[in-house]
């Protein structure tokens, strides 16, 4: 699904990736650690098309994601859902709105937002908050929020950004139990973290990377910084 083929960027002499190669099956749940600095931003920002490397290709379902023209890139994106670790949440808008407008700017009908935004918020079990506004939510429920509305437009890929950076450990469980439902249900998800606790409960694919270079990578989950 995902192929980084021998990728590295430079910026102002200096390297931020180094010839990293690596591969993501469809359906697969992959979590990048690595110290500040390793290139995991610089890696996520490759893959969304934000940056171009300096060599190396990027590959997205065979197809190279810095050769797509800009008027296309809108397209590409909408294959990928993305949750940051500040939430980035309209403050104006209810929970239920926040997800409608991404529907909405996705061109999706009246008929499908009012079907599916009450379904995206049951899968993150919030149901019941679906007209809470942000400043009515704990900081775990508005990342809920945001998954879910990373998902309603049902993409191929899920991107967490250090999604349980500003949580608590009981809401860093609930994100990440609810990150476990998605990928169950055949999304593949990339998460960025540092949490060596969070890695070692899931159990899943672990890149450690460091100078810009992915120096392991692990079936078996566990934290190796």
């Amino acid at each position: 699904m995902i192929y980084f083929e021998k990728v590295s960027k430079v910026y102002d002499n200096s390297a931020a990736l180094r010839d990293v190669t690596f591969k993501v099956a469809p359906g697969e749940f992959i979590s990048i650690v690595g110290h500040s600095g390793a290139g995991k931003t610089t890696l996520i920002k490759m893959l969304i098309a934000e940056d171009k490397p300096t060599d190396g290709a990027v590959f997205f379902e065979s197809l190279n994601v810095h050769t797509i023209p800009r008027g296309r890139l809108p397209q590409y994106r909408r294959k990928i859902g993305t949750v940051f670790q500040d939430f980035k949440l309209l403050s104006n808008k209810t929970a239920y709105e926040n997800i409608a407008f991404a529907m909405e700017a996705n061109g999706r009908s009246d008929e499908e937002i009012r079907e599916n935004v009450p379904q995206a918020l049951e899968l993150v079990d919030l149901g019941d908050k679906m007209w809470n506004f942000p400043s009515e939510l704990s900081g775990g429920e508005k990342q809920r929020v945001a998954i879910a509305r990373a998902i309603v437009n049902q993409p191929d890929l899920i991107i967490a950004d250090e999604p349980t950076g500003n949580l608590d450990p009981i809401a860093t469980y609930e994100v990440v139990q609810i990150l476990k439902k998605i990928n169950d249900l055949g999304t593949t998800v990339i998460m960025t973290t540092h949490n060596k606790g969070v890695i070692d409960a899931l159990g899943r694919r672990v890149l450690t990377m460091d100078g810009g270079r992915v120096v392991r990578d692990d079936m078996d989950g566990k934290y190796s910084l």
